[in-house]
């Protein structure tokens, strides 16, 4: 018979994984999963298989707040083949055009100018958006083209890194929602000889840094003991959040789910992180109407005293 499996733990908190190559983002949840043994876990943004780089990954009560990543701002290094096109926009697709590259130094800075500040992009057919129900990159497997919405998008920084045997490495600073293989193909259109991305690292996500990251090989060779050092707390995922801290009989009723008037935080409506007595972390809440404090999303908590 084989051994049972120890049962799942409830682990809470926030691992900087760098993707490997060749693997799903789901793929790469389920194996930190595994190695922390932990009930829930999911990711903040996916990164597709060819891409590797940073992903944070939410375990516990951290996933609650998985959507404000989601959010967040993100940084690449991508690497653009000119001259080739493809099916997918990346080299995992069938090659569909060839050209001849003769573009200068002077030709791609000014291209790259153009795509600076807030553009345009309509998403690609392989992408995990959804038409009736179906992601489309299930219809671009059947040859179906469907319609998509142009949707605007910011890249907050271009830069041209190297430029050598046809390719352009480049790093992208962007907003939520851009697609890198769409800017590569666009790039190589403004070029006058088509594009394609060959590879992706994503290097940012909000205030994450890859150079904070850890591999799976080497997450899976720590002991128990010391994977768990590697967590961030669950309030990592809030930290650019304005702070409110309240009191014992406060920090009852918002985890009652009632509202409270306290002082601290921005003025205005917006999103604060709320903690409570020694520092606890209560999860995030929203200045409402005439400056009272309502729960908006809560960690599990015990019950407090005082």
């Amino acid at each position: 018979m084989s051994a049972r499996r120890a049962p799942r733990r409830a682990v809470d908190g926030v691992l900087l994984l760098d993707k490997p190559r060749g693997i799903s983002s789901q793929t790469a949840v389920t194996r930190v999963k595994t190695l922390f043994n932990a009930a829930k876990a999911g990711h903040t943004g996916t990164l597709d298989p060819m891409a590797t780089g940073l992903l944070p990954i939410a375990l516990g009560e951290a996933t609650k707040f998985s959507s404000m990543l989601l959010e967040a701002g993100k940084t690449y290094l991508a690497t653009v083949r000119l001259g080739q096109t493809t099916t997918t926009g990346d080299l995992e697709g069938e090659v569909t055009g060839t050209w001849p590259v003769a573009v200068d130094l002077p030709a791609i800075e000014a291209v790259l100018a153009r795509f600076r500040g807030e553009i345009v992009q309509t998403p690609p057919m392989y992408s995990a958006l959804k038409h009736a129900g179906r992601p489309l990159y299930e219809y671009a497997r059947e040859g179906t083209e469907i319609e998509r919405a142009p949707r605007r998008v910011t890249i907050g920084a271009l830069t041209l890194e190297q430029y050598e045997a046809s390719e352009l490495r480049i790093v992208v600073a962007c907003s939520k929602g851009t697609y890198i293989r769409v800017l590569a193909e666009d790039i190589g259109r403004a070029l006058g000889c088509g594009a394609c991305l060959s590879a992706l690292r994503r290097t940012q996500v909000g205030r994450f840094d890859i150079e904070e990251a850890i591999g799976l090989p080497a997450l899976a060779e720590l002991p128990e003991n010391v994977r768990e050092t590697l967590l961030l707390p669950a309030d990592a995922m809030v930290s650019g959040l304005p702070v409110v801290e309240m009191d014992g009989a406060e920090t009852r009723r918002i985890l009652s789910g009632q509202s409270v008037e306290v002082e601290g935080g921005e003025p205005g409506e917006g999103l604060l992180r709320l903690y409570g007595p020694g520092r606890a972390f209560l999860g995030i809440g929203a200045r409402a109407q005439g400056g009272r404090i309502e729960p908006r999303r809560l960690v599990a908590t015990k019950p407090v005293n005082g």
